[in-house]
């Protein structure tokens, strides 16, 4: 790979001579989103040319998305990959403008005349997930207040973020002090008085979607049990050997679980919990039951299912005003990420192939969108105008519409803010929720 790129930047090289205008020589490269997808194709960009310059733009004053707003704060370690998006935002030829919304503060049009391509990263739309966005501290989500005071919580899905949300409502407070979970998140959490999670699931044991780690880890939450019901498990064992080998440790822990005895250790660690979560399988909610006298939720009414028709709830992505969208598989047509129709404008991420996988998953992506990019620099595809001058005429623009941009320098400035009052908490940030404040800071 490494004598790809030499050869590849010498081509390149030859292709912008060095007595070409500095607009003609360095294509400006528009990328929407500062999520894993919108950072990993920058990187790719960067260190596949010599020259290109890249602008990422995002509609909030803080970047790197989901990474930020949808990882579990008891999952510090999936937010590593924040330390590589840094490194790239530190290159010279990289640039943040943060706290504009494409679509309404700027269009894609607006974006076509000023850069040689356009990347459309638009993988951090929340759906159903109101309260993983409330504990991550989601500007929009800060005022969720979701009720904690009941005994049992349902949560619909049996995925890796439902795992997230039953975790983070029984992990005990003092362990999640430690980590960078929002502070009102903190103490309404302090005063929950949830003792049962039920993940509630449309299809059965060997269809649920989580992985074998986020499983394993339920099992051995301090103070919490696991109860799940033999019946449902029984029958399974000759099916669970059938299974893709990528699911078979999932299914073997799952019966293990459900049917094998506990060790000692366990079930004397079970024996003395006070909170527990289950699995309930081929279940749909019909009907949310409201208790009259208070206006809260009394109970669910649900329908049992057979395992004929698969439908799959989660994140997805939004079409932009010009941009062909297939709204069914929430994704924009594409060729190894140059969108169908719209030479120069290509996609990343969730909107390019839809919203599954993981961060490992997305990167590979994001670096197939980023050679193809360049590959159309050197072949001629994409040709460098003069006009394209990137945030040099975007900026002035946005100043016309009094948005305000935010650059990663002063992202830097709310980051230094967060974790100064996350250290003063014994945490390791106090994520900010309010952008006018995040402006204030940034700005300061």
């Amino acid at each position: 790979m490494a004598g790809y790129q030499k050869s590849l930047c010498s081509s390149l090289r030859r292709l912008w001579p060095r007595n070409y205008s500095t607009t003609i020589r360095q294509p400006h490269i528009a990328i929407v989103g500062s999520g894993p997808a919108g950072f990993y194709t920058a990187q790719q960009i960067l260190k596949l040319h010599p020259t290109a310059e890249v602008d990422v733009y995002e509609k909030l004053p803080v970047p790197f998305g989901l990474v930020r707003f949808g990882v579990a704060p008891d999952h510090p370690e999936v937010k590593n990959v924040i330390s590589t998006f840094t490194k790239t935002a530190l290159n010279e030829r990289f640039h943040f403008l943060g706290n504009v919304s494409v679509g309404s503060d700027l269009d894609v049009e607006e974006l076509k005349k000023a850069y040689t391509a356009v990347v459309l990263d638009l993988d951090g739309v929340l759906s159903a997930r109101s309260f993983v966005g409330w504990y991550n501290g989601l500007p929009n989500k800060a005022d969720l207040k979701p009720n904690l005071d009941t005994d049992v919580a349902v949560v619909l899905g049996q995925g890796n973020v439902a795992i997230d949300v039953a975790r983070i409502l029984l992990t005990p407070v003092d362990i999640l002090r430690k980590t960078d979970i929002t502070q009102y998140a903190l103490e309404a959490l302090s005063k929950s008085r949830i003792k049962r999670v039920c993940l509630i699931g449309r299809r059965g044991p060997l269809q649920v979607a989580f992985t074998t780690a986020e499983l394993r880890e339920m099992t051995r939450l301090e103070g919490c049990r696991p109860v799940l019901d033999k019946n449902d498990f029984l029958g399974l064992e000759d099916l669970a050997k059938m299974v893709p080998q990528r699911r078979r440790r999932l299914t073997q822990l799952l019966l293990n679980t459900a049917l094998e005895k506990p060790s000692q250790k366990d079930a004397a660690r079970w024996q003395a919990s006070s909170k527990e979560w289950m699995l309930k399988f081929l279940r749909s909610p019909k009907e949310i039951l409201p208790d009259e006298q208070s206006n809260k939720v009394r109970g669910i009414n649900f329908t049992i299912n057979k395992l004929v028709v698969l439908r799959s709830v989660g994140y997805k992505s939004v079409g932009l005003k010009g941009i062909e969208f297939d709204s069914r598989k929430s994704v924009i047509p594409s060729n190894t990420g140059q969108v169908k129709n719209q030479p120069g404008v290509y996609c990343s991420g969730w909107v390019k192939r839809g919203p599954v996988g993981v961060i490992a998953s997305t990167m590979t992506d994001a670096f197939e969108t980023g050679k193809q990019i360049v590959d159309d620099l050197a072949s001629g595809v994409l040709t460098v105008s003069p006009d394209h001058t990137g945030r040099h005429r975007i900026v002035p623009y946005l100043k016309n519409k009094d948005i305000e941009t935010v650059s990663f320098e002063e992202w830097n400035k709310i980051n230094e803010h967060e974790i100064s009052v996350g250290n003063e908490l014994n945490k390791p940030r106090e994520k900010l929720t309010d952008i006018a404040k995040m402006l204030q800071i940034a700005k300061q």
